[in-house]
């Protein structure tokens, strides 16, 4: 059961070290799908203007009268801006997004990701990364798997599937170090998957990191 749904929401809810929910509000069935897309948009902003600043998750909150956006950034700096410039020109362009009827003040917080080799959406966009500049597929995934391990992860997993190394036929190649516990949902599982866009084709990565 642990390899056929998503490792995260598996276990939300579920023990102390679950994950927390990347978006918190309530809305009628009405309005539901008309924030959803919101939501949606917003991430797909952030992530494009603040690629530098390499994010690592954002969470979204909203109440009446607020949204509160809090930016889990590898480089806070960048996603702040001098004086706190960058941050008002982001607030502006997410009024656009929110609509200039909505009446919801925008509040965004930025927090620290200190261990880039402890996320796994960071390891599986470098390692696609990695890929589409025609890097040797085992040099990157072996190297992003022993990063991990000595950053204090318990173990990892990484998924490679489609033309790999430009072979005429699609496959799959699995790679693992320690332990991936999928159906223990007390262990806290970080799970993400991308894409690489090779002279190939699309190379699927999937990596599951063991944090606890």
């Amino acid at each position: 059961m642990g390899q056929k749904v998503n490792p995260i929401s598996f276990r939300l809810e579920t023990t102390d070290s679950s994950p927390e929910w990347q978006s918190s509000w309530y809305a009628s069935k009405k309005d539901y799908p008309a924030l959803l897309m919101q939501d949606k948009l917003i991430r797909d902003y952030l992530q494009d203007k603040l690629y530098s600043a390499v994010i690592v998750s954002v969470r979204i909150s909203r109440s009446s009268k607020k949204v509160k956006i809090t930016l889990i950034v590898s480089r806070p700096g960048l996603a702040i801006g001098r004086g706190g410039k960058e941050l008002d020109n982001t607030k502006k362009q997410l009024q656009k997004i929110l609509g200039s009827k909505s009446k919801q003040e925008i509040d965004i917080q930025v927090e620290e990701f200190k261990t880039v080799d402890l996320s796994a959406k960071l390891i599986a966009e470098k390692i696609a990364y990695q890929l589409s500049k025609r890097m040797p597929y085992r040099r990157a995934v072996n190297s992003a798997m022993e990063r991990s391990i000595s950053a204090g992860a318990k173990g990892i997993k990484i998924i490679l599937g489609g033309r790999i190394n430009g072979a005429e036929i699609s496959r799959r190649e699995k790679f693992s170090q320690g332990k991936v516990p999928l159906s223990t949902i007390r262990s806290q599982i970080d799970y993400y998957q991308c894409p690489s866009a090779t002279r190939s084709g699309y190379i699927g990565v999937k990596v599951y990191l063991c944090l606890n």
